[in-house]
């Protein structure tokens, strides 16, 4: 199988990726961006003019950057591990299995399909963002870099979600004991300096709190963190859970019987 052969598997499993989240829109795009306005006008709007600046910036500029990066990865994770899923519970997985296509071109189909829902929502939200506040971008290239790769690693995380779900139930487990709390204790609402030294090293624990603070850095020139020590540890996150992803599918975990 040569690579015009691989390239035709890869953007086979990508468009249909697409459109599976494209054909159902109201769904999977308009949702987040109900919730995410919501957010605005509550957080930024009404409780915002309350509390004022945050560092340096208004509440409603100092959340927005979070607000965005929380609707990314919600997304990439969602689409990957409620559709990998689905093709496992309908056998539908096993025919690409059984096929020629490598894994590692299977395993890239699906998570470029979770990013680019992560992203598509991620702009949707932005520019529901300009409607609430101005958006200045202080380093347009960084900005564009972590939400790619935040995208891409919250999405390798929901096909490995699925390779392990056995039922639907399983699939909603990590992202609401995990995900959700670690999204809103991940400095989305808050700066960390504001708590006490104690909790302020536990949050330093809390991986979104490095990707949110890189992506606010971005946009907004101020972080908690060293984002380019973030950009590094997010970097190492994705090769091991590409790694990891591609050692279960090609053993597979979950799916063979």
């Amino acid at each position: 199988m040569n690579i015009s052969l691989y390239r035709v598997a890869f953007l086979t499993i990508l468009r249909k990726e697409i459109r599976r989240f494209t054909r159902i829109w109201p769904q999977t795009l308009l949702p987040p961006a109900i919730t995410m306005t919501l957010y605005f006008v509550i957080f930024g709007s009404l409780i915002g003019s309350r509390i004022g600046e945050m560092g340096g910036f208004t509440y409603m500029q100092f959340i927005m950057p979070g607000l965005i990066m929380m609707s990314v990865i919600t997304n990439s994770y969602s689409n990957v591990v409620s559709s990998f899923f689905s093709s496992k519970f309908q056998h539908s997985i096993e025919e690409l299995l059984v096929s020629p296509v490598p894994s590692w071109v299977i395993l890239t189909g699906y998570v470029l399909g979770g990013v680019a829902r992560g992203l598509i929502v991620g702009l949707v939200v932005t520019i529901l963002a300009l409607f609430f506040t101005d958006l200045q971008v202080h380093h347009l290239g960084l900005t564009l870099l972590v939400v790619f790769l935040t995208a891409v690693l919250f999405a390798l995380g929901g096909f490995i979600n699925a390779l392990f779900a056995r039922s639907f139930d399983d699939i909603a487990i990590i992202p609401t004991f995990v995900l959700t709390p670690l999204t809103y204790l991940g400095g989305v609402f808050y700066s960390i300096h504001l708590l006490p030294d104690f909790w302020q090293g536990v949050s330093l624990l809390n991986p979104i709190l490095y990707m949110v603070n890189t992506f606010r850095y971005g946009i907004l020139g101020v972080s908690d963190i060293n984002p380019w020590a973030a950009l590094s540890a997010i970097s190492l996150f994705i090769l091991v859970f590409f790694s990891l992803a591609l050692y279960l599918l090609e053993k597979g975990r979950g799916i063979r019987h």
